[in-house]
């Protein structure tokens, strides 16, 4: 069930996880490294070398964890959760599967967490964690890694891009092993509800906790506008002078007033 390398640190709860999503993935195993580069790019390198059995693995640190645009991640021992998910992955459409991923997270974690699009967990609009989502493909079959990271406690650093939120503002007591075991269950039910239905009927559910929605936002391509949320694929939907833009793909930054 639980392979590891090294000796955990933490103790995580991998037998109550395993038992809890093994009906539902057959052949599931969790695994539990004390540190790696990245847990997203581990898996995609077994993906290319032919392995893709459904995975959870957890990385205790992460020493080049990536985000969108190829930014670092890096998950410093207590501080924070990082974890990558693999999975055989089929879905009809991918459009909005980041929405989806962070949607389940936000729900699982409390009321305080929106979420920015397209693949960010904000509280009190600042960074409480991201997702990064990496596919490879063998012949007709496609494996999706789903790339989690999570501040639990505040970030050593104050040199950040974006202010740092942590779990334990809104959640005493919370450890990266808690929070895991909060958060995964719900996660692959989510992940299994998306590839049979796609992001459509989550849409309703995502506008209740998108930081952007009715807000003046500016795109790195440029576009700027009044947000009017999300599409049932996902898109982000921005009011310009030239009419509604569906936007798929862009860095996405609140205007001043």
């Amino acid at each position: 069930m639980t392979l590891s390398t090294g000796t955990p640190i933490q103790r995580w709860p991998a037998e109550s996880i395993w038992q809890s999503v093994v009906p539902q993935w057959p052949g599931f195993s969790i695994e539990i490294l004390p540190e790696i580069d990245s847990s997203n790019s581990e898996l995609m390198r077994r993906a290319r070398q032919g392995s893709q059995d459904p995975i959870l693995l957890i990385a205790e640190r992460q020493l080049a964890g990536r985000g969108r645009q190829g930014r670092h991640w890096i998950g410093d021992l207590g501080q924070a959760l990082t974890f990558s998910i693999g999975l055989p992955y089929q879905p009809s459409n991918w459009s909005g599967l980041s929405l989806a991923v962070g949607l389940s997270l936000a729900e699982s974690l409390g009321k305080e967490v929106q979420l920015k699009w397209p693949n960010d967990l904000l509280c009190d609009q600042r960074k409480l964690g991201g997702i990064l989502i990496e596919a490879a493909s063998q012949g007709d079959h496609s494996y999706a890694v789903i790339g989690i990271g999570l501040n639990i406690h505040m970030p050593p650093s104050d040199d950040l891009r974006t202010p740092a939120a942590a779990i334990t503002e809104f959640w005493p007591g919370a450890s990266a092993a808690l929070a895991l075991e909060r958060v995964v269950k719900p996660l692959l039910d989510t992940l299994k509800y998306f590839e049979m239905n796609g992001f459509s009927p989550l849409q309703e559910r995502f506008s209740s906790r998108d930081a952007l929605r009715g807000l003046n936002v500016a795109t790195s391509e440029g576009l700027t506008g009044f947000c009017r949320g999300v599409d049932d694929q996902g898109a982000l939907q921005i009011e310009t002078d030239q009419g509604l833009v569906r936007v798929n793909s862009a860095e996405v930054s609140v205007r001043p007033k």
